[in-house]
């Protein structure tokens, strides 16, 4: 097994394309997206075509989610972006095949994909769409981790957080070491969580896109440098997107 797994693109095309080069030159054929492939950035329309084209699996995440729903839980930035990119995608009465045909399959994502032993989701497998496991749940809230530890059997994947690393059943988090390439060792026994970060809008203070590879006994994660500064001036040119949104990417916070 080796897969490329993605996981919140947030509507950021320059760092989708930059991940996808990446992951062709290292020969990876298999690519799963976990979700929240709109939201915050300019771009919905074409990161949701790369994906149907890449992708072999693609999860439902909270920014998908709120497309057809509300996002009354948001942020004002994030809930401005969704309505943003609703009022992109939406089709009407008169709009082309194309159109609904990104917005039926946004709308059918599944929740869950289950691999051998590994278990996607976007958020957690309590709550496939919408919780979060945070990489300060094992001290701040062990009893909420133990609880999700307690809901899967052998690995579950998921992003997100935007903050990559892995959880083990101590509830240690395992984060990167600021390296281009980082990888752990996954034992054949045991319960781990991995989070394998964000393409679009990296969180973790590394404005590189990131993404991981999945082996059977092994994750790798990948830091892909991209042009920031360009899907910053797109999202300044919407005259809708937050401003902080595109500052967000200078600093990968």
């Amino acid at each position: 097994m080796r897969i490329a797994v993605i996981s919140d693109l947030h509507s950021n095309r320059e760092a989708l394309e930059a991940v996808l080069a990446h992951i062709r030159g290292l020969g990876i054929d298999q690519v799963f997206c976990l979700g929240d492939v709109v939201g915050y950035g300019p771009e919905p329309e074409v990161c949701v075509d790369l994906v149907r084209q890449h992708a072999e699996v693609c999860l439902m995440g909270n920014h998908d989610e709120a497309l057809f729903h509300d996002a009354r839980d948001f942020n004002a930035h994030a809930r401005g972006a969704i309505d943003y990119t609703r009022k992109r995608m939406k089709p009407a009465w008169y709009s082309g095949a194309e159109k609904r045909a990104r917005w039926s399959w946004l709308a059918g994502l599944p929740l869950t994909h289950r691999e051998g032993r590994f278990l996607f989701v976007h958020g957690s497998p309590r709550d496939p769409v919408r919780e979060y496991v945070l990489s300060t749940d094992g001290f701040l809230n062990p009893d909420k981790l133990h609880a999700v530890f307690d809901s899967f059997e052998g690995v579950a994947v998921g992003g997100h957080t935007h903050h990559p690393g892995m959880h083990d059943e101590t509830l240690r988090f395992h984060g990167l070491d600021g390296s281009e390439t980082c990888a752990m060792r996954i034992p054949s026994e045991g319960k781990f969580f991995i989070n394998v970060g964000s393409v679009g809008q990296p969180r973790d203070g590394d404005n590189r896109a990131c993404y991981a590879v999945l082996e059977e006994e092994q994750v790798t994660w990948h830091r892909v440098p991209y042009d920031f500064t360009a899907t910053m001036k797109k999202i300044l040119d919407t005259g809708v997107l937050s401003e902080i949104l595109a500052r967000r990417l200078t600093i990968g916070k």
